[in-house]
């Protein structure tokens, strides 16, 4: 079982920075890979980024490689994933979700379906 819970949407102006952050309760948080998917209105849900357990892989799609940033972290009792994104432009206007894999493994995963624990989604709208 695994809650996830995203912060740090908005409203921002193109070229700025935000960084969101998934609040994951999850025992056994370092066992798990995560990832970053969004949907834009009217398109598919799309990885954005995805973290393996150990946090020394990582895949960005294309769009956002050199720009964004993922990242897991225990801090104390708490366990997060954030995406740090920089130089956006509207184009990343979309409902950007956190996903877990709850199984152990030492790879990242770039599917949706192999992901089984999902948060609400946070919603970042980019003005040009």
């Amino acid at each position: 079982q695994v809650r996830l819970v995203e912060s740090g949407g908005g409203s921002v102006q193109a070229r700025e920075s935000l960084k969101l952050t998934c609040a994951a309760s999850v025992s056994a948080f370092s066992f798990y890979a995560f990832a970053w998917f969004r949907q834009a209105p009217g398109k598919e849900r799309e990885i954005v980024a995805a973290i393996n357990r150990g946090r020394d892989r990582t895949y960005y799609r294309d769009s956002v490689k050199g720009r964004f940033t993922i990242s897991k972290n225990k801090d104390g009792t708490k366990n997060f994933v954030y995406l740090q994104m920089n130089d956006m432009n509207p184009e990343k206007t979309a409902v950007y979700y956190c996903a877990a894999h709850l199984e152990q493994s030492q790879q990242y995963y770039v599917r949706g379906i192999q992901y089984n624990g999902w948060g609400q989604g946070t919603q970042l709208t980019v003005s040009s």
